[in-house]
């Protein structure tokens, strides 16, 4: 039976290095794989999903309004699809975890989405509190704060480096606008300790 798993951690953990590379694994096998990846992170152009370490795949887009089980059962019609991918899985809605719980239930086809458990606020992401909520398998990806310990939360930083407290929750931004901290250290410079 196939499941539902949700790859989640800090920024620069590498998430989309692994969703490469299981991407790669099931190719290597001559199985199919629909990577997808949210229409809004076009950090590296629309319809890609690129690794810091420099390497990268084409990704089908989505919005917040395309069903994703209708997607996938449409690939599914033109060659057999083994397994569905989601880069940046922060972004999906509500109705979007449901409807990937449902790609794994009714179409037998594993999910392995990678995502932002947190924003910068340290609040929880939608499309990362339904996967926290409804997947079949959680897994944490470790990333490292500047002390050495396991970095959990993610900050943003303003033009001159100092913590931003309010905004929207989305900002599209890489590591010249986040870093990766503790919970310690995050609370040191967001809260102004």
């Amino acid at each position: 039976m196939a499941k539902l798993y949700f790859y989640y951690s800090s920024m620069n953990a590498g998430k989309s290095t692994a969703l490469l590379q299981s991407s790669y694994n099931y190719k290597e096998r001559g199985m199919n794989t629909l990577v997808m990846a949210p229409k809004l992170d076009d950090r590296y152009g629309a319809g890609k999903v690129t690794s810091r370490i420099g390497i990268e795949t084409d990704a089908i887009v989505f919005v917040r309004e395309d069903d994703l089980f209708a997607v996938v059962d449409e690939h599914c019609r033109k060659e057999p699809l083994h397994c569905v991918l989601i880069d940046e899985a922060q972004f999906l809605t509500r109705d979007q975890v449901f409807q990937l719980s449902d790609v794994t239930d009714k179409l037998n086809i594993p999910v392995l989405a990678y995502g932002l458990r947190t924003d910068f606020q340290g609040e929880p992401f939608e499309g990362s509190k339904y996967l926290l909520a409804w997947s079949d398998n959680l897994k944490e990806l470790k990333a490292i704060c500047h002390c050495g310990s396991k970095a959990t939360m993610v900050l943003r930083l303003d033009g001159d480096g100092n913590a931003v407290t309010v905004g929207s929750q989305v900002e599209i931004g890489g590591n010249d606008r986040y870093i990766s901290m503790c919970r310690k250290h995050f609370k040191d410079q967001f809260f102004d300790r």
